[in-house]
């Protein structure tokens, strides 16, 4: 595995925050079912790792679709909560690191900076309450990081999958787009995004500026389309290794203006 490390000229961790940290790995092919295996199995390692608050490993695929029709099987992420850094660096030492470090011809990973939450996941709140963790530089300039999870209410499948098609329209013309992934614990009723942007002006553009998200969020409360949703932001503090050959932190949009 290849890649080069690098850091957010924006600032350290603030104070009472927790990192998290976010794993992708490309696999090949022929060892897509050993990463199945790996995943199942890791669930349950996963919950003796000292200074772990909150783990998920999710099955990864494209933005643009949802459920099985999108997911890439080569493709795999877990989101990590630290209680501290130590404890971070404690776990690249870990069996589950070295399992994957062996099936894995890529690996990305990302150190983020809780900036806001809202919602719950599997009723947990994963990443406390960021309004009383102080972040120490003005987080407008840093690349922010999103995380989008939902579970859908069966009731309205049907429907939310009909809103879709021009959302996904609204992304792939989103000025400041980095990087997107799905991400999801299940390919049925679970469905999740990751999304890297150049900064918070280019991510408000997008929520409030195209026409189909910003119907989709207006009409959120009013439908009632999830039993349970989180919206989480994040500033980007770092990140290292390698996706389709390219770090995509390293491969930023021009600033705009």
């Amino acid at each position: 595995m290849t890649g080069t490390s690098s850091s957010n000229p924006s600032g350290p961790t603030g104070a009472g925050a927790p990192l998290v940290t976010v794993d992708f790995w490309r696999v090949p092919r022929r060892r897509v079912g050993h990463a199945v295996a790996r995943v199942a199995t890791d669930r349950a390692a996963l919950r003796h790792i000292s200074g772990l608050r909150f783990a998920k490993l999710l099955g990864t695929g494209s933005a643009n679709s949802l459920g099985m029709r999108g997911a890439d099987p080569r493709q795999w992420a877990m989101l990590s909560v630290w209680e501290t850094r130590s404890a971070a660096r404690s776990f690249e030492r870990s069996a589950p690191i070295r399992a994957w470090a062996a099936l894995a011809e890529e690996r990305w990973r990302i150190d983020l900076h809780p900036l806001s939450a809202r919602g719950q996941w599997s009723r947990r709140e994963p990443f406390g309450d960021p309004s009383t963790a102080h972040w120490p530089a003005a987080a407008e300039d840093a690349r922010i990081a999103v995380i989008t999870r939902a579970r859908l209410a069966a009731r309205h499948t049907l429907t939310f999958r009909r809103a879709v098609p021009a959302v996904v329209a609204d992304l792939a013309q989103a000025e400041g787009l980095l990087f997107c992934a799905g991400i999801g614990e299940a390919p049925v009723g679970l469905t999740g995004t990751f999304s890297l942007w150049h900064d918070t002006a280019s991510l408000r553009r997008f929520a409030y500026g195209r026409p189909a998200h910003a119907e989709v969020v207006r009409r959120t409360p009013e439908v009632g389309w999830y039993s349970e949703q989180m919206f989480a932001r994040f500033a980007v503090l770092a990140s290292r290794g390698t996706l389709g050959g390219r770090d995509p932190l390293l491969h930023l949009a021009p600033t705009p203006g």
